[in-house]
């Protein structure tokens, strides 16, 4: 796909890609913590848009080729005690940027669909800038809340490693990465893993930027308050096998949201594999379709047209 640029403001340029027609109701997706825009695959771009959707997909700041901010990510001791001093932005900013992103571009309102970090952008967004979101999809995220989605404690040290330097130590990295939070139920591809670390660290290997994206997580602290802002209708989606961000942070996030669908799949850990594809994209069409109205009218989820298991309200 080609890519394009885009500057949304506050000395922020954004990478980005379309797929579908532009006539199309929009899809903006967001993905998560120090991962590009090309982890959103090409393929899932283009289920998303076989199903009447105008996809977007963008890097965030600090990652991929979108503006880099610089100065120095925080420090180990930083991130345990959870300083809020080590952040040069917040998440709210970041939703700035994806606002910037559909204003410049005159593609809102849209539909806004997140990953992990991606999904607390896009929660952020819709909060804060309602008019700019038809529906909102929050996948493996969670409020922020210190009692909800965590890590598993075993995950720790693999987190606090030494960023990889070189090519082949990068990919072997990523691939231990997935290796640790991937999905534990549902068939996976290595070599697709390794293919996508590879094309990712010839994009861009700051290895700041995710740290820095990082301390904005922190910075931003419990989001439960802002999230009962929320209006658009909202699907809340998480694998059951998640160590990274518990499934407890998908139960939470859509407690917090009015009126939100929690869609729990079985096995899914801290990844989106090949073989859900097909319904993550179905249940975000039919999210989209609930769009119009307050959330108390919004058309009732119906799980019959999404084989996907484990929905409940």
């Amino acid at each position: 796909m080609e890519e394009r640029f885009c500057d949304v403001g506050g000395g922020i340029t954004l990478c980005y890609e379309t797929f579908g027609e532009r006539s199309n109701p929009t899809a903006l997706l967001i993905m998560g913590l120090g991962t590009q825009m090309v982890a959103w695959h090409e393929d899932f771009c283009r289920e998303l848009a076989a199903r009447g959707l105008h996809v977007v997909r963008f890097d965030n700041r600090d990652i991929g080729r979108s503006t880099h901010v610089g100065g120095a990510p925080p420090t180990i001791g930083q991130l345990l005690l959870r300083s809020r001093r080590a952040a040069r932005y917040t998440l709210a900013e970041m939703a700035g940027d994806a606002a910037g992103l559909l204003r410049e571009l005159r593609l809102s309102p849209a539909h806004v669909i997140g990953a992990s970090m991606g999904g607390m952008i896009a929660q952020t967004l819709a909060a804060r800038h309602p008019k700019l979101v038809s529906s909102l999809t929050s996948i493996m995220s969670n409020t922020g809340a210190l009692t909800n989605g965590q890590p598993a404690l075993r995950l720790y040290p693999f987190l606090l490693r030494r960023r990889p330097v070189g090519m082949d130590e990068y990919v072997a990295h990523f691939a231990r990465m997935f290796a640790a939070i991937g999905s534990t139920g549902l068939p996976r591809d290595p070599e697709e893993i390794r293919a996508l670390a590879g094309i990712s660290y010839e994009r861009d290997h700051d290895a700041a930027g995710p740290g820095r994206q990082l301390a904005a997580i922190i910075a931003s602290g419990d989001r439960t308050r802002e999230l009962r802002k929320i209006v658009a209708p909202t699907l809340v989606i998480h694998g059951t096998a998640d160590p990274l961000v518990h499934p407890s942070g998908g139960r939470a996030t859509a407690k917090a949201i009015r009126g939100a669908k929690l869609m729990n799949i079985e096995g899914m850990g801290h990844d989106m594999p090949r073989a859900v594809w097909s319904e993550l994209a179905g249940a975000i069409a039919e999210n989209a379709a609930r769009a119009g109205g307050p959330p108390n009218r919004h058309p009732p989820f119906l799980a019959s047209r999404s084989p996907l298991p484990g929905l409940s309200g």
